[in-house]
């Protein structure tokens, strides 16, 4: 039976969602070089379009189709979601059992009968906007100096041969590789999400090469309100992100929506004592990126863990967070433009490892509690063990499929120097941000 409460619910959390893609837009353009601010925005709405063909086309069908006997992949039975359409119309003519149950996350995963409450055509765009923002974050890592084309290409492949077996090995029920038979949680996507984005943008950031004057120019945003601007649109939408994988609305989504507000909290006022003991001074831009830390770690645990324990959580990541994108960059070497990697891949292991530590055990999808109520480490392993598998996994298809595409592009992912040095915005789109502005970048 349709409830049209949950219906509701979703459509609105899934609306949510799809603004957080826009709003990324408007953080990592702040966050850019002013030459560079058309060419940072424009490969998010790239993302938004090509990841909302290619979800539709088969997307969908790889992550939750099939019957859950394969752990790694969904299957072929939901090619272009012509079986959620067939069953809205089946129902539409009164035939019983239309809304086939889903194999998605959370208690859809776990408790068959919740499948019913809502359209199974809603999940479909629901799924889609957290593939699309997934994909998204990927850019911030190679802003300034990766071929648009290149992008473009890499996301239309990676968002169904990498995101896809992750969200279904996560994400895919009985017979799941990390969330049933290795017993993970991750309620919205520290694995699938931030992880699987962070370490992507990390490895293409290596393959790239560092920009033009790293370590010797200092890199600052452009467009400070801008990032004030995205960040307010992604805590916003992150509402329905982290409520909306409950997929009721009920006492759970509550929760992690009471949750996300609490640790996104903490998250800012740990940067900012972070930044204060550190630096002397509290930044806009610092306040920002603790805001996103703090959503980043609670994202696994939303529905699992007590407010107190949210709290804990953000204060906890944005101090090791600020260290990855301060120290540990500069000292490894790596030029994460935007520091995608050190943010939302760090930012989603603390949260994954803590989930472990403060998951309550009457709202764990498994058998296992966290260690802070149980004394067993069973949960805290599962939760390494997924890391380590998703990263393992996610890291190889980088790679395998990074140098496919830089085969595909004349042995190269990156733009001439002289495009480089002149700016993407006029060189590669052909247009400015600030076309009245005459100083120098």
């Amino acid at each position: 039976m349709i409830d049209t409460g949950s219906t509701g619910f979703m459509l609105v959390c899934a609306m949510l969602v799809l603004l957080m893609t826009p709003g990324l837009a408007f953080f990592y353009g702040g966050l850019s070089r002013r030459k560079n601010v058309v060419n940072t925005m424009v490969m998010v709405f790239g993302v938004l379009g090509i990841v909302g063909v290619m979800w539709v086309v088969c997307g969908w069908s790889f992550a939750y189709g099939g019957d859950g006997s394969l752990p790694f992949f969904g299957g072929l039975d939901q090619i272009g979601c012509l079986s959620a359409v067939n069953d809205m119309v089946a129902e539409a003519e009164g035939t019983p059992d239309a809304f086939a149950v889903l194999s998605g996350q959370g208690a859809l995963a776990n408790d068959p009968e919740l499948a019913a409450g809502y359209p199974a055509i809603i999940d479909i765009v629901f799924q889609m906007a957290f593939a699309m923002i997934t994909c998204a974050i990927i850019t911030g890592a190679v802003a300034g100096r990766m071929k648009f084309g290149a992008v473009c290409a890499f996301v239309a492949v990676w968002v169904v041969v990498v995101y896809a077996p992750l969200a279904h090995m996560v994400w895919g029920g009985d017979g799941s590789l990390i969330g049933d038979m290795i017993g993970a949680l991750d309620f919205a996507g520290g694995d699938v999400v931030h992880i699987s984005s962070g370490l992507t943008g990390l490895i293409l950031c290596l393959m790239l090469g560092r920009r033009k004057g790293f370590a010797v120019l200092s890199y600052r945003p452009h467009n400070v309100p801008f990032v004030a601007l995205g960040a307010a649109l992604l805590w916003f939408g992150w509402f329905g992100f982290n409520a909306g994988s409950e997929f009721a609305a009920d006492g759970v989504a509550g929760l992690a929506l009471l949750n996300t507000v609490a640790a996104s909290a903490a998250g800012v006022l740990s940067w900012m004592i972070t930044e204060r003991i550190t630096v002397g001074k509290c930044t806009l831009v610092g306040a920002a990126t603790g805001l996103v830390a703090g959503l980043v770690a609670i994202t696994p645990a939303a529905g699992f863990v007590e407010p107190w324990a949210a709290i804990v959580m953000g204060l906890i990541v944005s101090p090791i967070v600020y260290a990855a994108i301060s120290q540990a960059k500069r000292r490894l070497g790596y030029d994460d433009a935007l520091d995608a990697f050190g943010c939302h891949c760090v930012g989603g292991i603390v949260g994954g490892i803590l989930t472990g530590l403060f998951c309550v055990p009457g709202l764990s999808w498994t058998e296992h509690g966290g260690l802070l109520y149980t004394g067993d480490w069973s949960l805290l392993g599962s939760q390494v063990l997924g890391i380590l598998v998703t990263i393992a996994f996610v890291a190889i298809a980088d790679v395998v499929l990074g140098l496919i595409i830089k085969a595909c592009f004349k042995g190269s992912l990156r733009v001439s120097a002289e495009d480089e040095a002149a700016g993407l915005d006029v060189a590669v789109h052909g247009e400015s941000a600030y076309p009245a502005y005459l100083g120098l970048d």
